[in-house]
């Protein structure tokens, strides 16, 4: 690769940034830049339910934007590699599986440090950019195994927490799972809400759950996972998504990765433009987290093309853009190999943990 190819992974609305020491700025800095405007982070506001039973969605509108999102043209040759890369810094690399073991996690935090192997790093001519993932993400159980492997990486350790996946263990026990990882060492928390509260409109109680995870939290990023497979319309999305925000969330996330349907197309449409609203109404900025699903390379660029279009730059940064996933990373270094060797490599030369 040219120095001219290779100085296309750093300039532009296409680059693909250094990561920063501190990933989430300070709270009195404008996180983001919406329309000119600059947004702050998010504090949350008192609940409006005037706002929230105005909420209504066009889904056969919704559909028929995510149906002509995907045929579009996407970027080709040297700005889907810088894509590509982008979607690597934005990446929560996470195992959350039953069998999870120590080892495991410990080779998972090895990749999040170097998730693209070092000859392809040098062939792609981007040593400079230290491109790391966003975040590791795994059970209360390693969340100590995981903030020692990554001593000294600056990546943070997410824990997922509240009776994850189903969010249905008494509020005291989940409020209390949430303070142990933090006092592990668990910079990020991605709580369940209870998703009956929805189904039965009962907006001040999820209200009031969210803001008790969020105090639990503390100086942790809190991720609000909605479950949106199990919210049966886009409607429930939109407006649990604007209960999440008004309560603090930092983020809102799609799914779990447990639910038969997970992160759509659809769906991101809804929450991204919930986020654009709140942005506008409070000049707070949230950020979106899509979970569950995600597998292939051209699925991480039609998440971030979707960032681009409905929210701007400041979505496609991992400040308030994540994507979680396990199995992403080894398709996206496939699609990195091909575009230095014009070959498909095998899976296996890709393993994660």
């Amino acid at each position: 690769m040219s120095v001219e190819d290779s100085r296309r992974y750093r300039t532009g609305d296409h680059a693909t940034d250094a990561p920063s020491e501190g990933l989430f700025q300070d709270s009195d800095s404008p996180l983001a830049m919406l329309c000119g405007r600059p947004l702050l982070s998010n504090k949350g506001i008192p609940l409006n339910r005037e706002w929230i039973n105005q909420v209504r969605v066009n889904t056969s509108a919704v559909e028929r934007r995510a149906q002509t999102h995907v045929v579009r043209r996407m970027v080709k040759k040297d700005w889907q590699a810088a894509w590509l890369l982008r979607a690597i810094t934005c990446m929560d690399l996470t195992t959350l599986s039953g069998d999870d073991t120590d080892e495991r996690v410990r080779r998972l935090c090895a990749k999040a440090i170097q998730p693209i192997q070092q000859d392809l790093v040098n062939r792609l001519g981007i040593a400079e950019l230290k491109i790391r993932v966003a975040a590791v993400c795994v059970y209360h159980r390693f969340v100590e195994t995981a903030r020692t492997a990554l001593q000294g990486s600056t990546i943070p350790v997410a824990a997922v927490s509240t009776g994850f996946p189903a969010g249905l263990s008494p509020l005291s026990e989940r409020i209390a799972e949430i303070r142990r990882s933090v006092e592990d060492g668990a910079q990020e928390i991605d709580v369940v809400i209870t998703r009956a509260h929805v189904f039965g409109g009962r907006w001040q109680e999820l209200y009031d759950e969210i803001s008790a995870f969020k105090q639990a939290s503390g100086r942790a990023h809190m991720k609000v996972i909605l479950g949106t497979g199990d919210l049966l319309t886009l409607r429930n999305v939109a407006r649990a998504s604007f209960v999440a925000m008004m309560a603090g969330a930092d983020f809102i996330k799609t799914s779990t990765g447990k639910e038969p349907t997970n992160a759509t197309l659809p769906v991101g449409f809804v929450m991204a433009r919930a986020i654009r609203e709140y942005a506008q109404e409070t000049g707070m900025a949230v950020g979106f987290k899509a979970a569950g699903g995600i597998r292939t390379a051209k699925q991480s660029l039609e998440w971030l093309s979707l960032m681009k279009e409905e929210l701007a730059l400041s979505w496609m940064k991992a400040e308030l853009f994540r994507l979680g996933a396990s199995g992403l990373l080894g398709d996206i270094e496939r699609q990195l190999e091909h575009h230095v060797t014009g070959r498909y490599s095998a899976d296996y030369r890709h393993p994660i943990a």
